[in-house]
């Protein structure tokens, strides 16, 4: 199922890795070090919510930059 923006609904992590530019080793290691959020397991496959991978994006694009 699609949302109105035309992005699934769980991601899987080589669409996140896509999404952020990255490598899928990359996002693997942020799941696993906790930094990712809405990740659900689906026996052995790892998904992310779109909606929650979005608001983590905004939360970050909000927060204080090291150089203010």
């Amino acid at each position: 199922m699609k949302r109105p923006d035309g992005l699934p609904r769980y991601l899987r992590v080589d669409e996140v890795a896509d999404l952020l530019r990255t490598t899928p080793k990359a996002i693997y290691v942020k799941i696993e070090r906790g930094q990712l959020p809405g990740v659900i397991r689906v026996g052995r496959r790892l998904l992310v919510s779109a909606d929650g991978l979005l608001e983590f994006l905004s939360d970050q694009r909000d927060a204080p930059s090291l150089k203010e």
